[in-house]
């Protein structure tokens, strides 16, 4: 008998549910952000720039179909795919949960020590919430589309990217030419949360 009869057709990494690694590297690295915006240090850039990688990337490495449950159990059964397991064995969204409610939380106690408008709290946690918030409108537009069976509104899709793209346009060019001075940071800012938005709603 071959021994790899009946195993999985990749081997998860650890031997944990797909996705259970990338989750707990992502925790990992909110938890060192985060601890610094509460304990009043600027988190080092490059942690900064791990937890935009990671977020996107844990938000955006999943099953990329949208099939309806029945034929995604049926396509399990039959074994053309194989049976998803969630993250770390924890229910469904929990991971999701978690990054949610730990910036959520972060924002109250900031907030409370009157430290929530602070410029560096304001710079990071802001473009943090542009993507986050981009994830939650793309899940509610998806679970509407499904419910409905409708599709997304050519005008919404559209206008999404043309605002990206003019706003980043817009704040591209001082870097072209090379004329920062006095253009102000809040643009580069705005620009870069617009985008963040884009992808996470994207």
């Amino acid at each position: 008998m071959n021994e790899l009869e009946g195993s999985p057709k990749t081997w998860p990494p650890l031997g944990l549910p797909t996705g259970s690694v990338r989750a707990l590297l992502t925790l990992l690295v909110i938890a060192v952000v985060l601890t610094s915006i509460v304990q009043n240090r600027n988190p080092d850039i490059l942690w900064s720039e791990a937890l935009l990688i990671a977020l996107a990337h844990y938000f955006t490495s999943r099953r990329f179909v949208a099939l309806p449950p029945n034929v995604i159990k049926r396509l399990e059964a039959e074994g053309v795919i194989e049976q998803e397991r969630h993250p770390l064995y924890l229910p469904k969204h929990s991971i999701r949960f978690l990054i949610f409610a730990s910036f959520i939380g972060v924002a109250v106690y900031l907030y409370r020590e009157q430290r929530l408008f602070q410029a560096e709290t304001v710079s990071l946690l802001g473009i943090v919430y542009a993507y986050l918030l981009g994830s939650i409108v793309r899940g509610v537009g998806n679970w509407f589309h499904r419910k409905s069976e409708s599709r997304p509104s050519r005008l919404w899709t559209d206008g999404k990217a043309a605002v990206a793209l003019l706003v980043l346009i817009i704040a591209s060019i001082p870097e072209f030419l090379d004329i920062r001075e006095g253009v102000p940071t809040e643009l580069h800012k705005i620009a870069i949360g617009i985008m963040l938005f884009y992808f996470g709603s994207h």
